[in-house]
């Protein structure tokens, strides 16, 4: 991929991620239990919606970055119920790669297998901040794979946020906006994102203490 178009992309992709992070209107919590808020509102890039989690994670940004981070080395397809698998495609720079992440079936099989090939941009803020930013992209050496329906993620990722006087604790946001593609009812895909998000939270927060303790 050409590397000034990929920072472009990223560069777009942040800002979009942070537009998401500041803008408090037109959210609607959709679910809350242990501490973890999942809210919605229409999304701009496709007919589906945007989705936001937020909470609390036992565990420094760092350890929860390592957990979640999508680069090399990460944890994610070890603890994530919804990762399968993750593989860098090409890597452009440390903090720019492209990705593909196959998921398993889900929702009692009514969801089969996905697949997603994203551009990933890394960022870390001044504040401590470590945020993920993706978006869908075509890529040559990743046509779609026999027994996968390639999904496609618009704008999301995540943001790792340190928490003042708390240095073993972080405010995790995540932002999920996927259309997966397929004959998929509407109303399984509005039940399965809001379920999943709340359990990402608490296999995340069992991922740490199992990694890192």
């Amino acid at each position: 991929m050409d590397p000034a178009l990929a920072a472009q992309m990223g560069e777009t992709v942040a800002e979009k991620m942070l537009q998401y992070r500041r803008d408090k209107s037109g959210w609607k919590i959709c679910r809350e239990a242990n501490g973890v808020s999942v809210s919605w509102r229409p999304s701009m890039e496709f007919p589906g919606n945007l989705y936001r989690g937020e909470g609390i994670v036992n565990g420094t940004p760092e350890k929860v970055w390592g957990c979640v981070k999508p680069l090399a080395g990460t944890l994610r397809d070890q603890w994530d119920e919804n990762v399968s698998s993750f593989e860098i495609v090409e890597s452009i720079t440390d903090t720019l790669c492209v990705s593909r992440t196959a998921t398993p079936s889900a929702a009692m099989k009514l969801i089969s297998p996905r697949d997603f090939v994203d551009l990933v941009l890394v960022k870390k803020y001044e504040d401590g901040t470590l945020s993920s930013n993706a978006v869908n992209v075509e890529h040559p050496s990743c046509p779609p794979r026999p027994g996968y329906v390639r999904g496609f993620n618009h704008p999301c990722g995540c943001f790792c946020e340190p928490l003042p006087g708390e240095p073993d604790r972080t405010h995790l946001v995540t932002f999920f906006q996927t259309d997966l593609s397929g004959y998929l009812p509407r109303s399984v895909v509005d039940s399965f994102f809001p379920r999943s998000m709340a359990g990402f939270y608490t296999n995340l927060e069992k991922a740490v203490k199992k990694f890192y303790s």
